[in-house]
């Protein structure tokens, strides 16, 4: 008898009138707003202007959603092209399916395009990004919790997830909750990420880099206890596979950077202000450059008031020697 374990939801979708509101759904969009607005703010601390973020995640979010769908359908086909399988269904994003790696190499694609149409780098909007796209993953992971999916192997541990519904194959019990394990490992890299871009002033794509490969070791493990199908190479699942070929990527990338362009970029966007003391400096300089000016002015008004008061003087004082010679 279990003493303690996680309830799985009785359903995964509500109805609001004729309008289903999908928990799926929700988590992701949740994960896009919380991205958007950790970025945001790495933005601006970096010297960008408000906005930027949100208008290149226009170009990211919708290539990124496309390019999970897209890698999901294409490694578990199966599920989709089968005999007895609805190829429709490939296009159902909303009842699960994403995979993570698809999601940033296409969501990278698009924001590259977003990128050259600022005028900014790649790389350092990357750099702002990384915590908020990892935290947004850890919401993501929920809706995994909503559709009771992607469990890990059985378990007695009082943090089991109990899985109540039988479609699909799934066979109720008490697993590993892996959707948990991702979610509270995502959360970490996310604080791993921003403690060393504050402590070593990670530039260039490095802590995007940090990102991706420290997120690549905690879903090798947490693969390792899945039991969903996947397709195996040597013994091992794809995924694993695609992990330490995107961790050894990662690593070789922020050693080669690090090498070559050192520290961070002074300017992230043309035009932008100036981050931290530096617009207060200019504040100053401007406002000094004004009474300046302005003393510049004054004077030059005051001296032209004195050579006319001279001139004045002159021409009274010949006047004056002038009378008593008339007189005379």
């Amino acid at each position: 008898m279990e003493i303690a374990y996680i309830p799985s939801p009785s359903r995964g979708v509500l109805h609001l009138g004729p309008i289903p509101l999908r928990g799926y759904a929700f988590c992701i969009i949740i994960g896009v707003f919380v991205a958007v607005w950790l970025g945001n703010k790495r933005w601006l601390a970096r010297g960008g202007r408000p906005g930027t973020v949100a208008d290149i995640a226009v170009w990211a979010v919708p290539f990124g959603l496309v390019g999970g769908r897209l890698y999901h359908v294409i490694t578990d086909y199966e599920l989709y092209f089968s005999e007895g399988r609805d190829w429709v269904d490939a296009f159902k994003i909303w009842e699960g399916g994403l995979g993570i790696w698809g999601a940033i190499a296409l969501g990278a694609l698009g924001a590259w395009i977003g990128c050259r149409r600022r005028g900014i780098p790649l790389p350092a909007w990357a750099d702002a990004l990384a915590p908020g796209i990892v935290l947004a993953q850890a919401c993501g992971r929920w809706g995994n919790w909503f559709n009771q999916e992607l469990y890990g192997r059985e378990t007695t541990l009082p943090w089991a997830l109990h899985i109540t519904s039988s479609t699909d194959g799934r066979v109720p019990g008490y697993y590993h909750p892996t959707f948990l394990y991702e979610s509270l490992w995502c959360v970490g890299v996310a604080l791993l990420v921003i403690w060393a871009d504050r402590r070593f002033t990670l530039g260039h794509g490095r802590a995007f880099a940090l990102y991706v490969a420290a997120y690549c070791v905690g879903r090798f493990w947490i693969e390792y206890l899945r039991v969903d199908d996947a397709h195996h190479i040597l013994g091992m699942r794809l995924n694993n596979w695609t992990a330490i070929f995107v961790f050894i990527a990662a690593v070789v990338y922020f050693v080669l950077s690090a090498k070559k362009r050192p520290g961070r970029e002074e300017v992230v966007e043309p035009g932008a202000d100036v981050p931290d003391g530096s617009a207060d400096d200019a504040a100053e300089n401007d406002e000094n450059g004004k009474n300046g000016a302005e003393s510049a002015e004054v004077k030059a008004e005051a001296g032209t008031d004195g050579e006319a008061a001279d001139q004045d003087e002159a021409k009274a004082d010949s006047v004056a020697e002038a009378e008593p010679t008339k007189k005379s």
